[in-house]
């Protein structure tokens, strides 16, 4: 049998396995690096507001005084940064999203070592380069994940002293929280986004918030406030925590992530609709703790470590799944 005959078969045969277990890898999209921050940081947390993509807190360096509360954004447009007002706290670990042309970051830890979790709730107004201590969560964790659904925020997983299956809800109109149906997997270094009115929460990790030591997780559970309740779907081909995520063209793509042995570049997508996950073009810079954001259809993967633990980079690269 000729040598292409034999790759073709062998490339079918791979394929077919590939969709029979809900995996597609197509390795579509492409990446390129654009202007890096003007600060090395990692565990910090991306959110995008009005075409600029903010990047907030997280470690600068690993001993006292090493944890930050800057916030830096950055203009895709221009391919500049600024640095913004800071953090009223610097914090480790936070979770920010946009509600209504505001930057809400909730939750995170101070110090460098012993972690402390905070519940505090903070709100930026570009605006007005200012911030505001909005109610704080009913429970203090870090490493947990946040989307938006129906202007409300919704906080889930993280740790505190333990690994946490906390999922609380945010009213930004009446300031309120409220909890809600737990998740079913407790997990810290997960990640969240919002689809077609639905949260989907992915991977993480178990037993520790120490890569070297905790367990990692494949786990999709999507949860509908409608009915206040979760269910289960298909699991990332690529089980990892210290991952960031982002909702894009009704698909939810996740990024980095990693493990004792290292750092994982994966770029893979879900598609709620088929429930099935693609395999996509990995990171230039395998990387972890750091933050990613959508603007103009392209996706920001900023910051992070290179290596497992204490690391940090100023990286900016960009994810255009279109291309």
């Amino acid at each position: 049998m000729k040598r292409g005959v034999r790759y073709l078969i062998g490339a079918i045969a791979v394929s077919c396995l590939l969709i029979a277990l809900g995996v597609r890898a197509e390795g579509l999209g492409s990446w390129r690096t654009v202007a890096p921050m003007p600060m090395e940081r990692t565990e910090v947390a991306a959110a995008a507001v009005d075409g600029k993509i903010y990047v907030i807190g997280g470690f600068k360096m690993f001993f006292i005084g090493g944890v930050t509360g800057a916030v830096q954004a950055y203009d895709p447009a221009l391919d500049r940064w600024e640095n913004r007002a800071p953090l009223p706290q610097a914090l480790h670990h936070v979770a920010a999203v946009d509600i209504d042309g505001k930057l809400y970051v909730v939750g995170g830890y101070r110090r460098a070592w012993p972690w402390q979790p905070v519940a505090n709730l903070w709100r930026y107004d570009p605006s007005t380069n200012r911030w505001e201590a909005r109610r704080p969560m009913p429970t203090a964790r870090g490493a947990l994940a946040v989307g938006v659904i129906n202007g409300k925020l919704y906080a889930v997983g993280g740790m505190a002293d333990r690994v946490l299956n906390v999922n609380e809800e945010y009213d930004p109109v009446t300031d309120t929280w409220r909890k809600r149906a737990p998740m079913p997997t407790a997990r810290d270094h997960l990640a969240a986004a919002a689809l077609d009115g639905k949260l989907y929460a992915v991977g993480g990790r178990v037993g520790t918030g120490v890569a070297m030591l905790g367990e990692n997780l494949a786990v999709t559970e999507v949860y509908d406030p409608d009915t206040d309740r979760w269910d289960d779907r298909r699991p990332m081909p690529t089980a990892r925590g210290g991952i960031a995520a982002v909702a894009l063209g009704g698909r939810l793509f996740v990024f980095g992530g990693e493990e004792s042995a290292g750092t994982f570049a994966q770029t893979e997508a879900y598609d709620a609709g088929t429930d099935r996950w693609t395999t996509l073009a990995p990171m230039p810079t395998a990387r972890h703790g750091l933050g990613a954001a959508a603007v103009g259809g392209r996706i920001y993967v900023i910051g992070g470590g290179v290596k497992p633990g204490a690391s940090k980079s100023a990286l900016n690269e960009v994810f255009d799944p279109w291309s």
